[in-house]
């Protein structure tokens, strides 16, 4: 079931890509480069090292609540930092109550301190979905026996 499924088995599906922006960005860049990916979070990169993660929420809550400007304010003075981050061996499990308890829907993944991929609370609930779906599928064909299963 998910609850014993692993970030890595997730990422294989998924996909290992990510979008990330530059701590120097702009937050107006940062939103448009979000805009165009569909995410709701970016990991920030100095130099190539992740020092933290801008999300819609970090703009609602810090930019438009305080009248910033988002051409003018760059996302390191917003992002939340140090990232909350997990590993390809982290169980969907720890990353549910990770985010949880950290309230974050994004956190980036590691592997030897180098970013490989962000998981979503969507990508959580996708894996527990079809791990159910999978399991609801092998216990159908538990009970029907070899041959008998119903196809839809």
């Amino acid at each position: 079931m998910a609850i014993n499924m692993v970030v890595g088995q997730v990422l294989k599906k998924k996909g290992y890509g990510y979008t990330a922006v530059d701590h120097e960005a702009t937050v107006y860049e940062a939103l448009e480069l979000m805009s165009k990916k569909n995410v709701g979070a970016l990991p920030v990169l100095e130099n190539g090292i992740l020092i933290g993660v801008f999300s819609e929420r970090d703009y609602a809550r810090r930019v438009i609540l305080h009248g910033r400007a988002s051409k003018n304010t760059v996302v390191k003075e917003l992002m939340k930092s140090p990232a909350i981050t997990v590993t390809p061996m982290t169980s969907v499990q720890d990353c549910m109550m990770l985010m949880s308890e950290h309230h974050v829907r994004h956190l980036p993944v590691l592997k030897d301190d180098i970013i490989i991929g962000v998981m979503s609370m969507r990508d959580m609930i996708n894996a527990i979905i079809s791990a159910q779906e999978s399991h609801i599928e092998q216990l159908e064909d538990y009970i029907s026996g070899p041959g008998h299963r119903n196809t839809k």
